[in-house]
This record gives structure tokens, sequence and C-alpha cells, in this order.
């Protein structure tokens, strides 16, 4: 432990950070480089950190803690690099470079499980005694983990299999945009509510499930989907869209699907993205988890449950279907997004932009339109159907809720002419006029009264129309007050207002303080944010620093330990002490106590009590 604690303290403050963040080190009961040392070696630790290491690396820190039995750890007596993949090539049967040795002997040094100097390599004790007890857990031997050959590959389908599974890939692939598009319209219509203990309430799942078209059960894979490619995320508590959702709505439906695959991608851990296969037509099912308990035989439930995870996502979004690589995802895997967009694009149904008008104020689509076509009808009309053929309603709500946006009924009239194969119906052309021509009988702004309690008014030069306003019984909770012939007031902010008098079906517009007209957005978007929680590993570090008193403090530090350490097994040691003029005594001890730069200890051989400078001494070892 005094090896690895002085070595921790020569680090740098990143390299320690880095360190203590790898290994996962909690801060708690840490007031010193020998506490980190002492929780980096504790078995629970070590076997946190061999879970996550692949046969191959393990094969490596196993056969040099053979190797090294017996050797102080750094010395010279250590295995060189070439010992080590001469010894490897002897186990597995075949020739193992002496390159790839350093590589991973590396990487174990940086995980502080070993030390590699000079071209030697050797574990740390406390590792190696860790390896020798796997055999009783279950798990390989040094000899099993160099020598075991894989299990077979990744089995690949025939080319008709194929076919089949790209077809369906993108069948899922379409299906999860298209939910995923409803899931981002639904939220900023109306957020959902995150519960304190994490997940969504029962009723927001329901309601975003019937939305999306999918069971109950599948819509939090959905929503955890879009929040990883930051198209939705919580807001004061609340799920929103973001504006990387707004502007994702209006891309094509491959781009759409790229950007859900990409964040797949991103979010894979470097130990599942290394052992996925990344060629079209391989299953993945049980080879796979096969494959996976090989490669890190130490994972166990661990690694499989992340693998089943992405697993179960990639199958969502068409990387996969039936386990097997789609081409689509195959390029994906292969870091190859605009080859993944072209394949999955050539495969995915064919989007419109022409619509059939209704007498009835009803809009058909004969297939999938155009995002940017859908996006718009949206606005000024309800979606009534979400089948592949979508259907809207154009009512007089709708239209109010577009001219709140912003459109005009010259806007939304030329734009119905572009996308109509049926021209424009009377009754639609009526609707829309009619409804612009009332736009904004009552207007909805803030107060300008300062001293009033009041924070909004109501105004319209509608007497009658205002007046029933004010009666309305599903307004009464805005507690609308006459303040004037033509205006009320409430308490509520002018956004609280507008949106009560809209929802109730009322020609409203808001206007701002110089009365223009606004467009108000009822919910606003989400910003993801980076978490602003304080790093623990920075505090440990500046724990650490303010500690550490130098080398002779460290010194005492250690002595202190050992003999504490000693105390507490009530074990008997050998202390060296040197005396004046350079004699070095030996004194076989029980130490009783530790302070003060001075410890006390009954002498067993003289059966007296001695206390000796910790300054004089120069080692402590256990009695024989």
């Amino acid at each position: 432990m005094l090896t690895l604690a002085s070595r921790l303290r020569a680090l740098d403050d990143a390299t320690l950070r880095r360190t203590i963040d790898i290994r996962a080190v909690s801060p708690t009961g840490i007031r010193d480089f020998f506490d980190l040392a002492e929780a980096l070696l504790e078995p629970d630790a070590i076997q946190r950190v061999l879970a996550r290491l692949d046969r191959a690396t393990l094969s490596v820190l196993a056969v040099a803690g053979e190797l090294s039995q017996g050797l102080e750890v750094g010395t010279d007596a250590a295995p060189s690099l070439f010992d080590l993949a001469q010894r490897l090539s002897e186990l597995a049967g075949s020739p193992v470079d002496v390159a790839e040795v350093a590589g991973r002997a590396a990487e174990l040094d940086s995980l502080m499980l070993a030390r590699l100097a000079d071209g030697r390599f050797s574990p740390y004790a406390a590792v190696a005694a860790q390896l020798l007890t796997w055999p009783d857990q279950g798990l390989p031997t040094a000899l099993e983990l160099a020598s075991t050959p894989s299990p077979a590959a990744l089995a690949s389908v025939d080319n008709t299999d194929a076919r089949f599974t790209d077809r369906l890939a993108a069948e899922r692939a379409f299906a999860a945009v298209s939910s995923i598009a409803e899931l981002v319209t639904e939220l900023a219509r109306e957020p959902a509510r995150e519960l304190s203990r994490g997940g969504l309430g029962l009723p927001d799942t329901k309601r975003l499930a019937a939305v999306m078209g999918v069971d109950l059960e599948s819509a939090p894979a959905f929503v955890a989907t879009a929040a990883r490619a930051e198209l939705i995320a919580q807001c004061e508590g609340y799920w929103n869209e973001t504006g990387t959702g707004e502007a994702w709505l209006l891309e094509s439906t491959a781009r759409r699907w790229a950007t859900l695959a990409e964040a797949w991608q991103a979010a894979l851990p470097p130990d599942v993205r290394g052992i996925l296969a990344r060629r079209p037509g391989v299953s993945w099912g049980d080879v796979l988890r096969n494959f996976v308990a090989w490669l890190y035989p130490a994972g166990g439930q661990w690694m499989d449950d992340r693998v089943t995870e992405f697993a179960g996502d990639a199958e969502l979004i068409g990387i996969t279907a039936h386990q097997t690589t789609s081409s689509a995802g195959a390029a994906v895997l292969a870091g190859d997004l605009e080859a993944a967009v072209a394949t999955m694009a050539a495969s995915l149904p064919a989007t419109g932009g022409a619509v059939y008008l209704q007498n009835d104020l009803s809009i058909v689509s004969p297939g999938p339109l155009a995002p940017s076509i859908d996006t718009r009808l949206r606005g000024l009309a309800d979606v009534e159907s979400r089948e592949l053929a979508l259907s809207y309603r154009i009512t007089a709500t709708s239209v109010n809720r577009a001219l709140a946006a912003g459109e005009t009924a010259e806007t939304l009239l030329e734009f119905l002419r572009t996308v109509s194969l049926t021209g424009i119906p009377q009754p639609v052309d009526y609707l829309i006029r009619e409804s612009a021509a009332r736009y904004g009988r009552v207007r909805v702004g803030p107060a300008d009264d300062v001293e009033s309690p009041a924070q909004a008014y109501v105004q319209s030069d509608d007497a009658a129309l205002l007046s029933t306003i004010a009666v309305d019984q599903t307004l009464a909770s805005l507690g609308l007050i006459p303040a004037a012939e033509s205006r009320l007031t409430s308490r509520f902010p002018s956004d609280v207002v507008f949106w009560a008098l809209s929802d109730a079906r009322y020609p409203v517009a808001a206007e701002d303080a110089t009365h223009e007209i606004v467009h108000l957005r009822r919910h606003q978007l989400a910003r993801v944010a980076p978490k602003d929680a304080p790093d623990p590993a920075v505090a440990l570090v500046e724990t650490l620093r303010a500690a550490d008193g130098g080398e002779g403090q460290a010194a005492d530090a250690w002595l202190a330990r050992q003999l504490d350490s000693a105390i507490k097994a009530k074990q008997t040691v050998v202390v060296s002490i040197a005396m004046p003029g350079g004699v070095v005594v030996d004194y076989l001890l029980e130490p009783a106590s530790v302070g003060g730069g001075r410890f006390r200890a009954r002498d067993r051989r003289a059966d007296i009590e001695r206390t000796l400078p910790l300054s004089s001494i120069i080692s402590i070892t256990p009695a024989p």
C-alpha cells in the first residue's frame, strides 16, 4: 500500500482526478493518500474494476501476477513485457504480440491495478490475491483466461433473410420516428410531469402512449429514446419539447431517423460498442450473449444488462430486426452515418405533399406526408387519425390557433391551394375567412396600472361578448372583474388569461404594452442544460493535497499506519531502530499506542515497555 500511496501522491491533479473517476472512488472516509490507496486495493473495489476488463487484458494481469509472486511491485525482478508475451503465447498456443501486451499493461497501470515501469510489469499484491480467489467464485484462472478460445463467431444469415431484415428494420425505423414525432408534438402542446421518484405518472403515460399509438409498457422506451437525442428534456419537473426537437420535426424522415441512430450510437459504452457486429446480416441473440460472457468473464449480470438495454433500443429504431443487424444499422455501428441515412432512405416509405380537402372540413392524406407539410397542417387543423394515411379536421379553434401563431387568412388559404388535390371547398374557405375576421375581437394584454393588483386585462368593443366572458363559469378561476365599459381585469398574468380564453374558444388575441398583437407560445421550450453539480473528485483532490505535509510527514504517516494495523490485529512486529552512531537495533515489539511522533510498545524479549520516536524507525516487518 505504501508503494501505491507514494505513486498517487506523485500524480498531477488532472491524472489524480481521472484515477478517482475511473475507479469510482467514494470520498467518504478518505483523509489522505494512504486512505485512497487502501480504498483502491479493497477486494470489492478491485473486483468492480476487474468486472469491466476484457479477457485479453485480464490474461496479462493474471499471468503477470503468477510471474511476480513474492516480488516487490516495480522492482527490476518483475517480469518484462517480453516475458509476459512469451508466457501468454505458450498458454494460448499462438503468438502474442509484445506491443499488444504493452498496450494492455499501460491500461492496467492507469487503473492503478499494477505498475509498469522501464518495460517491467507487476500487479499490486492485493490485485494478484484477488485473482487467486477467482476459481472459488467460478471465474477463470490465468491458464483459462489465456487459453480458452472464443466461442463461434456471430452467425450470418442468408441473403433472403438479410433483405427481410432490412425491410423489417425500415418499418420499425419509420414507426419509431412517427411515434416520437407524435410524442414531441404532444409534449409541446401539454408537458408531462416527472414523478419525484422518477418516471412519468400513469395518466401522462397513458396519454402519451395513446398519442404515439404504442403499448403502455413501451411508452417509457420511446421517451428515453427521444430524451437521449435531446428532442425533449425536463424543465422544472416537466418533460417538454426542446429547440432541437422543434427543428427535428421539420426534417425528412431519414434525417429524423439519423438523429435517433446517432444518439444511440454515441451513448453506447465503449465496452459494448466494441463487441457489436459492424456488418449487415449478422445475428445477435444468444450467440452474442455467449460471446459477451467469454469476452468479459467477470462481467456477469452487469454486462448482460448493458447489452440487453442497448439491444432493445436497437430493435426499437431499426438498427436491428429480430436481433439481426440491418444494413443501415451496420453503417451506424461502423460510424458512417451518411451511408446509413442513404440506405435507410431507400427503404422508408415515400412521403408526399398532396392531400384531399373535404366539404366536411376534413383533410385526408393518401400516404405519409413530408414532415414540413405535416407540421404546418397540424398548426391549422386537429389530427383525427394517426395511421399511415393521416386525417385532420379544421375547426374554428384550430384556425384561431394558427392565427395566434402568426398565420393570416391569406397565408393559410395559399398553403392549402399548394397541397390540395381537390381545391379549397367553400366551407373551408368560409371558415378560415370568418375566423380571421373574428380573430382579435377580444384582446388580452398586461395591466398597465402598477398600483392595481391586476396583472392582465381583457378588452373588447363587443359589449355582449365581453359580458358573456364575464359570466362564463369555465373562466371563473381567472377572477375577472369589470374595470371599465369595455375592459375586465384579472390577477393572473396575461398569458394565463389568454390561453384560458383560447381554450374556451373565444376569438382572442394577445397584445403587448403598446397594443400590438403578439404571438404567444403556450409552453416554453425546454433547455438541455449541463449538470452543474460539484465534481466530488475535485473536492477529494483538494482534501488530499491539503492533508499532504511533504515527504517526511508522509513517511511518518505510513509508519503510524503500519503500527495502527499491528495494534488492531494485536500483532507482534520487528521494528528496526537507528541508534546514535549509526547502529541499527531490532526490537520484537507489541505496539500499544501511537501519537505525537512517538509510539509505545511492549518489548517481548526484555518484557518491558518502551517509548520510541517514529523518526528513528527504519522498517517495520511482521514477526516470524
